[in-house]
């Protein structure tokens, strides 16, 4: 006889002689001769046309089979026949086709027509149908075609022999018969009995009949019936072998053959073992729970691949959903509900199940972090879900909302633990405009270690966010704390990280979509004091540029893992560790129009920078401390708290001294009186060179000169951060040196050149009087300091008028200018007789005249000495005698 995928066996028993012998060699036979046809010993459905071959027909009612359809949740198509890889959890089909060998075999004589019929009868199914439950089992409809084939048998001799015999016996009938099924490796366990009523077929060669039953199925052990269920799921059985027994009785015509003990063994191994079937989700709705009912509720619509000529009717099903804890070893954990309603299954026609399903409430034990985690067991599956992966649902089966239907489908179901695939779907970018608004950068503080977490830059800012949100999320959501770990990305490398460790508090409003939009939800959270550790200094140096001199927005990629505190109609929960992205655009520094022209250090302009109101606060051999306040025009956006910051003073490259600030607030606009502390130490920053720079640039600065300061960050300007001190050092600022008087309040731009406008450069002298009889003068003084007090140690100068001298001044001792204006002692001056410049001043006797001078002059300010020159012109000299 022809075996299918599995390994066949049978014996029959007569009453009146010996079946060892038939059995082996029937035995034998049946394993020599294959081919795609069946025959007597065959099941009534043959192998490759039951929906699955697996132990799932005994573990499963129909009903239970339309629950993990409906609610599995992946699609797609497998490699094997459908009839080899399906399983119609009906036991009847194993029972009847074991009738059906008792039939072929009742009527056999000699033991050649035996082996004639075990090859030559085959039988096709064509419907299988539920006619409904009783209450110790189900009524099943059966409808086949039975034909003997010779063609099927490979020796001559057995065809010849067996169509004379079959011509003479021209039909075989059985009568009512209990067929018992048992699982030899799990101790002989019966798992089912089939009442099969009496079925008469014509097994003449070439001869069809029609076969129409009704067989009644019982369920034998439940716990046996749930051990191989619960084995298969696990993925524990390596092959399901099922075992057949019946007391059939027989007869051909008029002859009656007696009871005769019928036995059939199958055996499933690898690919013959089922699968869920396949499936499609056409239709989610998620939404508020109705009828009264707490929670959330969900609507699905899923298509089942139906291929078999099934027809059933299931009742409605109810099962409880569940997912993974926080270890394998862990018992599952209850999401909700699922119901369907009664569905029709037609033969081949794919089936649409609509079901429901309900949320009332989430455990603890689903939204508590898990030991040694970041997340919730819920975490790991929206991740799994949102990432586009398959995550898993477990389907405890069953209840059976129709109180008609019998209790021994529950008993037989429940327990019973299904896992299946639940297709995730990629979220792609829900991220839709993502801001940044009322930016606050902190810089660290300045005795933090460099590379601890308390050294990176900080920034406190509203962070705006626009999430997209699926159609099918109809419920309210409420998004009330967010966190985030974010990797920040320019031109597609790594730039630095954000760390928002800590929950933030949020607030979210949901907005519906328009045309082809769906909802999104406008998320804003005022974030303070998140981290910024960047990673790539050099990188970094490209994206300030950018911000500085490029005018436009600057595209940064955001990879990050995002948790938020959300409250739902089932309660309020984490979602730990959703993976998103996006393109945030962050708007350049100075607020520019995007021009191209120009130099760009030039831009820098805009700052606006004033100093005045300068004092001495300590001195040394070699340096000046002084206290100054700052006035300038933030054109940026964004603000900052600097706790120190420490910059050079350069001329001409030439490092002459530092100023540093300290706990400064800078905010967008003008920021007047900001205190920072200067020292003047051209000799210990620069040695002898510096000495004599620091020298002239005193001298053209008290002469009225237009003298140029640059102020350029260092390393160290930023101890806790010195890369990012670095990266300032390339973007050093010329400003011209500040006047000596309070600084004017700064504005959005430069006043129109006023050609009236009184000079306000430095004039250190302002007036002189001459005294020709004494020869002596008087100079009046106006000190840059408004509350030190300084000393001329020595003055050699000489007076010019036209550029002619008029004379000379030669003082060795000090004398003090105070604050303010003041006047010198009367000091010795040796006229130059005879000269042009001379006559010039004896002319003026009584009036006033303009002279210039030129003087090397010795100051000293308490500690601190230099030697400066001096050049001053226009000055007034009052003539007397």
């Amino acid at each position: 006889m022809e075996t299918p995928e599995g390994t066949w066996g049978s014996t029959r028993t007569p009453s009146s002689r010996p079946a060892s012998q038939k059995s082996t060699r029937s035995s034998r036979s049946g394993r020599s001769q294959r081919s795609s046809r069946t025959t007597e010993q065959t099941p009534l459905l043959a192998e490759e046309d039951r929906p699955d071959n697996g132990q799932e027909s005994e573990a499963r009612t129909p009903a239970t089979t339309s629950l993990l359809r409906s609610l599995s949740g992946s699609s797609g198509s497998g490699k094997a026949p459908l009839w080899k890889r399906r399983w119609p959890s009906i036991l009847a089909l194993v029972v009847l086709c074991i009738v059906v060998i008792a039939i072929m075999l009742g009527f056999l004589a000699t033991e050649g027509i035996e082996d004639y019929a075990m090859q030559a009868a085959q039988f096709q199914p064509t419907e299988l149908s539920l006619d409904g439950l009783t209450d110790h089992g189900a009524k099943v409809h059966v409808e086949g075609d039975f034909t003997m084939d010779a063609s099927r048998v490979k020796k001559q001799s057995v065809r010849n022999i067996g169509r004379f015999g079959t011509w003479i016996a021209r039909e075989a009938e059985t009568g009512p018969t209990d067929v018992n099924v048992y699982l030899p490796e799990y101790d002989n366990v019966l798992i089912g009995t089939a009442q099969v009523p009496g079925v008469k077929v014509n097994i003449r060669n070439g001869h069809t009949t029609h076969v129409s039953l009704i067989a009644t199925l019982e369920p034998g052990s439940l716990d046996g019936i749930r051990n191989l269920a619960n084995d298969w799921i696990e993925g524990r059985l390596g092959q399901i072998r099922l075992r057949g027994k019946a007391q059939v009785p027989l007869k051909s015509g008029l002859i009656r053959l007696g009871k005769q003990t019928v036995e059939q063994s199958m055996v499933f191994t690898g690919g013959d073992i089922p699968t869920l079937p396949h499936y499609n989700i056409t239709k989610l709705n998620l939404r508020e729970a109705e009828h009264g009912r707490q929670g959330m509720g969900a609507d699905a619509s899923i298509v089942v691949m139906n291929d078999f000529p099934v027809q059933i009717t299931l009742p409605p099903v109810a099962a409880d959903i569940l997912i993974d804890g926080c270890l394998p070893s862990d018992k599952h954990i209850l999401v909700g509900t699922a119901e369907t309603s009664q569905l029709e299954v037609q033969p081949k026609t794919n089936i649409e199940v609509n079901v429901t399903g309900n949320v009332e409430k989430l455990s603890d034990s689903l939204t508590e972090v898990c030991p040694d985690s970041l997340k919730s067991p819920l975490d790991a599956f929206l991740g799994d879900y949102m990432k586009g992966e398959d995550a898993t649902i477990y389907v405890n089966c069953c209840q059976f909302p129709d109180p008609s239907t019998p209790s021994w489908a529950s008993d037989l179901l429940k327990d019973i633990t299904v896992p299946v695939p639940f297709a995730g779907r990629d979220m792609g970018n829900l991220i839709k405009n993502f801001s940044l608004a009322d930016v606050h950068f902190h810089l660290p503080d300045p005795f933090a270690e460099p590379g601890t977490p308390e050294a990176a830059p900080k920034i406190s800012a509203v962070v705006k966010v626009d999430i997209g949100l699926p159609n099918e999320m109809n419920f309210p959501l409420d998004v009330n704390q967010v966190k985030a770990d974010a990797d920040i990305f320019y031109h597609k490398k790594k730039l630095g990280k954000l760390d928002l460790k800590k929950w933030q508090h949020a607030n979210s409003t949901r907005v519906e979509g328009h045309g082809n939009e769906g909802p999104s939800l406008l998320v804003q959270s005022d974030i303070e004091k998140a981290p910024i550790e960047i990673l790539d200094d050099d990188l970094f140096s490209e994206v300030v540029q950018a911000l500085l001199f490029g005018g436009k927005s600057v595209m940064m990629d955001i990879k990050a893992a995002v948790s938020v505190g959300v409250d739902t109609p089932v309660g309020k929960f984490a979602v730990r560790g959703i993976p998103a992205q996006g393109v945030v655009p962050v708007k350049p520094i100075r607020g520019g129009n995007g021009d191209k022209g120009g130099d760009d250090k030039n831009k820098l302009g805009a700052v606006n920078l004033k100093i005045g109101n300068l004092s001495i606060v300590d001195t040394s051999p070699t340096s000046i401390t002084l206290h100054a306040n700052v006035n300038l025009t933030n054109p940026t956006n964004y603000s900052a708290t600097v706790p120190y910051f420490n910059i050079n003073i350069l001329v001409n490259g030439t490092k002459l001294g530092q100023a540093t600030a300290k706990d400064v607030e800078v905010h967008p606009g003008n920021n007047t009186n900001i205190l920072i502390t200067a020292v003047w130490d051209p000799f210990t920053n620069s040695g002898a060179k510096g000495k004599e720079v620091g020298s002239e640039l005193l001298s053209q600065y008290v002469s009225g000169f237009n003298t140029t300061l640059t102020l350029q960050a260092h390393r160290d300007s930023i101890p806790a951060q010195p890369a990012l001190g670095k990266l300032l050092s390339n973007f050093p600022i010329s400003l011209p040196a500040p006047h000596l008087s309070t600084p004017k309040e700064p504005s959005d731009g430069d006043d129109p050149e006023d050609p009236d406008k009184p000079d306000d450069s430095p004039h250190f002298i302002r007036d002189a009087t001459m005294h020709l009889i004494t020869s002596t003068a008087i100079f009046t003084l106006s000190s840059p300091f408004s509350s030190t007090t300084m000393f001329i140690t020595s003055l050699n100068a000489t007076a010019f008028y036209d550029g002619h001298p008029s004379g000379k001044i030669l003082y060795e001792l000090p004398f003090a200018v105070p604050p303010g204006l003041s006047e010198t002692p009367r000091l010795p001056v040796d006229w130059s007789l005879g000269s042009v410049g001379y006559e010039a001043i004896r002319k003026a006797l009584g009036g006033q005249l303009k002279l210039s001078a030129f003087a090397h002059v010795g100051i000293r300010i308490g500690e601190w000495r230099e030697m400066i020159w001096f050049q001053g012109g226009k000055i007034g000299a009052n003539v007397r005698l």
